[in-house]
């Protein structure tokens, strides 16, 4: 039966859930509607969408090999309606056209850290489990690990890389007691590099801190390791060209840079002229491609957070696609405008 739940389910709760399902309720009305989850983990936002839209065709892209068979397993009951492919989120054109697919009308990314890295401790995504510095989201690809990052950077690439993905003031400090430290052994586990960052905070500091004073450095390695900025721009990059008129696209951050990115590039999308002030006359040509849905992101409400404690940090924005780009660019330049 459809919407049949496994023990390993309970573990994942999708995130904005109802504010999603919202936001995508115009494929509920529509026959043969092909939605992207660029990030389908264990399946919990596409189940949830399959449901409501009986007549939708689903596409889940995943770069964990583990999450992907345990959605597969999940949405099993809606049978040739799901295709399910590995790879990372950016590379989502490859997939629609593996697939067979043009456009589509809907497409989703949640760009946060799932629950089953979190909770399996040997993924070395926690901070409270001595588990090896791994943190790569697909456990079996390249690039370089956690651990690789910490003990092969230098002082100054680490301080930079804490204090601009991790947004941490003691940014300086940490790194450099990260190179004390490695210069008498290698840091090979979640557990040391734990007790270094948080031996580097000012004791007042770690008196007075709400979290973990280690979860910021942990924050920084984990979106380096997986180039989550740049997963995300090139996703954004690309995306509006694949989508459909009336089509829409929702993303849930929950990093402050992720959710600056989202904002900055859908303000773009719907802007009208980007003629420079002092041209009298349009001649780009440019008209809004979009009509983001919400002035501002939305967030979990409090009936959700008692639930989901982790939902706390998640903001979801979404625009639906009113117009095709046409760059006008390059006849500008030969105009002499």
């Amino acid at each position: 039966m459809a919407g049949a739940e496994t023990v390993k389910d309970f573990r994942h709760i999708p995130v904005l859930l109802r504010e999603t399902l919202e936001d995508f309720s115009p494929l509920s009305r529509k026959d043969g509607a092909r939605f992207l989850d660029g990030t389908l983990g264990l399946g919990g936002h596409a189940k949830a969408m399959l449901e409501a839209c009986p007549g939708l065709e689903l596409l889940g892209l995943d770069r964990d090999t583990e999450a992907l068979g345990m959605a597969r397993e999940r949405l099993a009951p809606f049978g040739d309606r799901v295709h399910a492919v590995h790879c990372r989120f950016s590379q989502f054109e490859e997939a629609l056209d593996q697939t067979g697919w043009d456009r589509i009308d809907g497409a989703l990314i949640d760009i946060g850290v799932s629950s089953l890295q979190l909770d399996e401790d040997a993924r070395g995504f926690s901070l409270y489990a001595d588990a090896p510095l791994d943190m790569r989201m697909d456990k079996n690809g390249a690039g370089p690990t956690a651990r690789d990052i910490v003990n092969g950077r230098d002082m100054g690439a680490l301080r930079d890389l804490i204090a601009s993905l991790g947004e941490d003031p003691m940014a300086g400090r940490i790194a450099k007691a990260i190179c004390e430290a490695r210069a008498k052994a290698p840091i090979e586990t979640t557990g040391q590099l734990a007790e270094i960052v948080s031996a580097s905070y000012p004791a007042d500091w770690r008196a007075k801190a709400r979290r973990h004073p280690a979860t910021r450095t942990f924050q920084a390695l984990r979106m380096a390791v997986n180039d989550e900025l740049g997963e995300l721009a090139g996703f954004l990059d690309a995306i509006l060209s694949r989508l459909n008129i009336g089509g829409r696209v929702a993303v849930l951050t929950f990093h402050s840079l992720e959710d600056r990115m989202v904002k900055q590039r859908m303000r773009q999308w719907a802007e009208g002229c980007i003629c420079p002030k002092y041209v009298k006359a349009c001649t780009c040509g440019h008209v809004p491609e979009v009509r983001v849905l919400h002035k501002k992101p939305l967030t979990a409400q409090p009936d959700e957070l008692a639930r989901n404690p982790r939902a706390s940090s998640a903001k979801l924005r979404c625009a639906e696609k009113i117009a095709e780009h046409v760059d006008r660019r390059a006849e500008c330049r030969e105009a002499g405008l």
